[in-house]
């Protein structure tokens, strides 16, 4: 096992990051290696599901592997502790909320500039490097531009557009781009993580190449029902009334597994951070402590409002992907294409749908599942957007 083998069907890329892994321990030792062989930032782009965090990670930790057998061996200290995120030398920048703020790039940049504790080099991941605000940018340009000896960045965005990255910063990495991986070898994944062959071919295909996601519909029987009352809506929408009940649901849903997922994490923090300010303390100084707990405890709450923001953004899409799937489905057999469908557990939904539209109005309804998602993107209101949507979605 390396460190490379949940990359699935990104050849190519793996060999770029495996040259530059050795090239960077051949500098580390003194020897000469050749120009541009290893560069001080990365951009790594790919669709959703493609790996970009993952060949991020593996990269970082093929750079601090320290075994003899090459760099990425996967099973020495340097590769284990940055795979399981707690070597001190690779900081990984994750966004809760909706973006990445200039205070938390410039305390990340800052201690990027020290030189390495343990491994050969300071790395800098950054996750979602499209949710970095113009100022965040700005502070990461200012790095970039002058990078420290031993410190690489590592970004993972979308694309290259400027929408996504700027372009100054664009114009500073070395661009590493993935692509979807097969379902076939993402059925693989699976079934090494102890996955029934059935299940895993089923659920590689319904996660479209998205290997989280595959992953979480074989395991998760909450996430299939979610998926298969998203799938059942299409052929629903038969009445005004039926469109409006549907966009209420699709919301409602996406809050409701938003809600889930940060009930938790929010009381565990809330709890933490009253403890650390020395909540229900008394004598000297317990006046003016719970004065400036109470600022701290607003600050928490606003960066969990955020993510709670973001989580049900995350959950909608998903919906709204599974959609979009579906119209595509449509679409195949309205052209007799030969094409696999992301959705053959709902062949009879897909049929009954390319039976009432004509081709022109399957693609207007994809259309419109696609503008909501970029309404969203827009901070347009869920279900303004999600109503909009499903109007459109009406069959005649």
């Amino acid at each position: 096992m390396s460190v490379w083998d949940d990359l699935v069907g990104q050849g190519p890329a793996v060999a770029v990051l495996r040259e530059a892994a050795l090239a960077a321990r051949e500098r580390h030792e003194g020897r000469e290696v050749s120009p541009g062989a290893l560069t001080h930032a990365w951009l790594f782009t790919g669709p959703p599901g493609s790996g970009r965090s993952v060949a991020a990670r593996a990269f970082a930790a093929a750079l601090q592997c320290d075994s003899p057998d090459g760099p990425g061996c996967g099973h020495c200290s340097g590769c284990h502790t940055t795979l399981t995120r707690s070597h001190p030398d690779v900081r990984s920048v994750v966004p809760e909320g909706l973006s990445i703020s200039v205070s938390e790039m410039r305390a990340v940049v800052a201690a990027a500039a020290r030189l390495p504790a343990l491994g050969r080099w300071q790395v800098v991941l950054i996750e979602d490097a499209d949710r970095l605000t113009e100022q965040a940018s700005n502070a990461l340009l200012k790095a970039v531009e002058e990078p420290p000896e031993r410190t690489l960045f590592l970004l993972c965005a979308p694309s290259t557009h400027p929408d996504d990255v700027s372009v100054t910063i664009r114009s500073r990495c070395r661009l590493v781009s993935l692509r979807i991986p097969p379902a076939d070898a993402v059925a693989g994944i699976l079934q090494r993580s102890g996955i029934d062959a059935a299940t895993a071919e089923w659920a590689a295909a319904a996660g479209q190449g998205h290997v989280g996601r595959a992953r979480r519909l074989a395991r998760d029987e909450a996430a299939r029902e979610r998926r298969a009352e998203v799938l059942a809506i299409p052929a629903s929408l038969t009445s005004m009334q039926a469109c409006i009940d549907a966009a209420d649901h699709l919301v409602s849903a996406a809050e409701a597994e938003a809600a889930v997922q940060i009930l938790e994490l929010n009381a565990g923090e809330t709890e933490a951070l009253q403890t650390a300010l020395g909540a229900g303390g008394t004598g000297k100084g317990a006046a003016a402590a719970a004065r400036g707990m109470t600022a701290a405890v607003r600050e928490l709450e606003r960066r969990q409002k955020s993510r709670a923001t973001r989580t049900q953004r995350d959950a909608l899409d998903r919906a709204l992907v599974d959609l979009a799937a579906f119209y595509r489905d449509v679409l195949l057999v309205q052209s007799g294409s030969a094409v696999a469908p992301a959705h053959p557990d709902f062949a009879a939904d897909v049929h009954a749908v390319a039976r009432r539209l004509p081709q022109t109005g399957t693609l207007q309804r994809l259309d419109a599942v696609l503008a909501c998602r970029e309404a969203l993107e827009l901070n347009v209101k869920p279900r303004v957007a999600v109503e909009a949507m499903t109007a459109a979605l009406r069959l005649p």
